[in-house]
């Protein structure tokens, strides 16, 4: 009787797949299924990218951009982070005064909510404004004596006094003006118009940030000049003070510009092969990153530095504007940055977040700031530039009419208010001398005109030739815009 033939073992060099158990084979399958899926995602993102490296000089727009004629070609935006007192600058409310100490009716009031800062309180008097406010220029706008400098450039500014957000505290009220949403992960308002409208220079980027140095107040994090799910290329590039404006650009000791270009070329090549094999959005930013690196290591020495700069053009922007991080500074180092073709700079000023001791501590922010902002605009204006750069000021939502905590003889603080909320601009399309919107005579709720963040960020985009609807990414299966699924552009306030 012939024996049972024996069975061939479970491992040969011929058939290796059949020494794996079950499992292992399950798990190598979900590997190979797992890399073709992530393949296929890095294409289609590759393809919603640049497919290849940007050629100097510049970066070009989108295919069909702008949409129309622009009226505006950079920006330079002062965000107030903290929430300026409207009712101490720009919105003239004489009632509150004839009313300060008695109790907000609840009529006026309505169903706002208030934040747990002033929610518990027992009493909510009404807090008129100590500062005297006058009318200013053939516009006649009312500015308070807080802002003498402001004021002398009355009819150069549009001032929007119907402004009104969702958001009632910091985190979302600034990312909310800053990208659109509340909820961080967005890009930046920066970061669309360099996705839409590419750079016109090939040494700086065209999206700058440039933050007061040494300010308290809520913090400012990275995510508010990011670019979201847009490629990396397109986020803001901080400007630091000092020695070093951009973190990490100086060479090495040893390490001459020629090395520097040689090793930048071979590393070029190997990213450019990778690409070839993965078309991955992120290396072809790479390399651009690298190219733009080494642009910026001649350029931002010759625009931080001011010797060039005439004493009587540094004086006029006061007497900061010598002292590196300095919002002074950084508003001559816009005018600077605008002049060289940066679209978009941004600058933060912290410190507007005034629950209490409000008479000193707005004093202490307008000093820091009014003579500055004006002799921006002034200094744009002389060398023919406002009427092609927009110049905005103002912060994420404005402070209440009543009186957060105690209030004394001569000290009070107001707390966070949505409902309305001044700011304003200049330049680049809008209409000089206007005052646009109105309050309620008790300063609380926009009582004509109402202005949204979304219809903020629509009118801006219209400024630049840009269709806020139409200019667009997919992401996650969705086409998402800056304005999400709102906002109107606010014609009115257009030249």
């Amino acid at each position: 009787m012939s024996q049972p033939s024996t069975p061939p073992p479970l491992c040969t060099g011929h058939a290796p797949w059949l020494a794996m158990s079950r499992r292992e084979c399950l798990n190598r399958m979900a590997l190979g299924l797992g890399g073709i899926a992530l393949a296929d995602l890095l294409s289609r993102n590759a393809s919603a990218a640049t497919a290849a490296v940007a050629p100097l000089p510049g970066r070009p727009a989108l295919p069909g951009l702008p949409h129309f004629a622009a009226k505006a070609k950079r920006i330079i935006y002062l965000f107030q982070s903290g929430g300026p007192s409207q009712l101490d600058l720009y919105d003239y409310k004489p009632l509150l005064n004839q009313r300060h100490g008695e109790q907000l009716p609840d009529s006026v009031r309505g169903s706002q909510r208030l934040t747990g800062m002033s929610s518990n309180q027992s009493s909510i008097p009404i807090a008129g404004s100590p500062f005297k406010f006058s009318r200013y220029g053939q516009s006649g706008a009312w500015i308070s004596d807080l802002l003498p400098y402001t004021a002398k450039i009355a009819d150069d500014l549009c001032v929007v006094r119907s402004m009104h957000t969702d958001s009632i505290n910091h985190g979302p009220g600034v990312t909310f003006m800053q990208t659109g949403s509340q909820i961080p992960g967005r890009p930046s308002f920066g970061s669309w118009l360099d996705y839409g409208l590419g750079s016109t220079s090939d040494n700086l980027p065209s999206f700058v940030v440039l933050l007061t140095k040494d300010k308290r107040g809520q913090p400012l994090m990275s995510h508010l000049w990011g670019s979201g799910f847009l490629p990396a290329k397109h986020q803001g590039v901080r400007f630091r003070s000092g020695a070093d404006p951009v973190l990490y650009l100086g060479n090495p000791a040893g390490v001459s510009p020629e090395n520097r270009r040689l090793a930048l070329d071979r590393l070029r090549e190997l990213h450019e092969h990778q690409f070839a094999g993965t078309p991955d959005a992120e290396i072809s930013t790479r390399i651009s990153n690298y190219e733009m690196a080494f642009n910026l290591q001649t350029s931002v020495p010759e625009v931080t530095d001011l010797k060039d700069e005439p004493a009587h053009v540094v004086d006029s922007y006061g007497p900061d504007a010598r002292k590196p991080g300095s919002f002074a500074a950084n508003c001559l180092l816009a005018r600077r940055l605008a002049e060289r073709g940066v679209k978009f700079i941004q600058l933060y000023h912290q410190d507007w977040d005034h629950h209490g001791a409000l008479p000193g501590s707005i004093k202490k922010e307008c000093l820091q700031t009014d003579q500055a902002a004006a002799a921006l605009v002034t200094d744009l204006k002389n060398r023919g530039m406002l009427d092609d750069t927009l110049v905005v000021w103002g912060g994420e939502f404005g402070r209440t009419n009543y009186c957060q905590g105690i209030m004394t003889a001569n000290n009070f603080g107001r707390d966070h208010h949505p409902r309305c909320f001044s700011l304003w601009m200049a330049g680049g399309g809008v209409k000089p001398g206007l005052s646009y919107g109105e309050t309620d005579e008790y300063g609380y709720n926009v009582a004509k005109d109402p202005v949204h963040v979304h219809d903020l960020h629509a009118t801006i985009l219209h400024l630049f030739g840009i269709d806020h609807e139409r200019l667009t990414y997919k992401f996650q299966g969705r086409r998402y815009r800056l304005t999400d699924v709102f906002g109107k552009v606010v014609k009115d306030l257009l030249v």
